[in-house]
């Protein structure tokens, strides 16, 4: 089914791990500090049961909405160096959410949850998503900063 998605919608390998393809960027911008930015961006984005999308960080807030497949773990550290792990799916009796938001600048990351074939999620950034704000982590340094999160930052880095 992966592969049909991916297909289906053309999507294109993402640096951070895992498939994506833009499905929307305002015409609308903004003027920011880091400079002009569309005022929001959409994407849907696919990762298989073996994939990771890589620890990093953008400069916008990110919405997390589940599609199909199964559960995605989705992993961030906070400005005070909590782990928070939240899983973004359809089982709500069990905790997990359709919709989740990843403030901006943290340290994030995810996962499709154990057994999972694949994960078909959408991110909405806002405002919106440009490659000049994607910051991929470094292990070391990340593990430097927060020694006690060093299983998960070597899984996701």
């Amino acid at each position: 089914m992966s592969k049909k998605i991916i297909e289906k919608f053309k999507m294109l390998s993402h640096p951070e791990g895992g498939y994506y393809a833009e499905t929307y960027r305002s015409v609308d911008v903004t003027t920011t500090e880091f400079g002009e930015r569309s005022l929001c961006t959409g994407i849907y984005f696919l990762l298989e049961a073996l994939d990771v999308s890589h620890l990093h960080r953008i400069k916008s807030d990110e919405m997390w909405h589940f599609y199909d497949g199964d559960p995605l773990v989705i992993v961030e550290i906070d400005e005070a160096g909590k782990l928070i792990s939240t899983i973004l799916g359809r089982n709500l009796e069990n905790g997990e959410v359709p919709q989740y938001v990843v403030k901006a600048n943290r340290w994030f990351g995810s996962y499709p949850a154990k057994n999972s074939k694949f994960s078909f999620v959408g991110c909405t950034v806002s405002f919106g998503f440009d490659f000049a704000d994607f910051e991929m982590a470094k292990r070391d340094e990340l593990i430097a900063e927060f020694p006690a999160h060093r299983e998960i930052i070597t899984k996701l880095t």
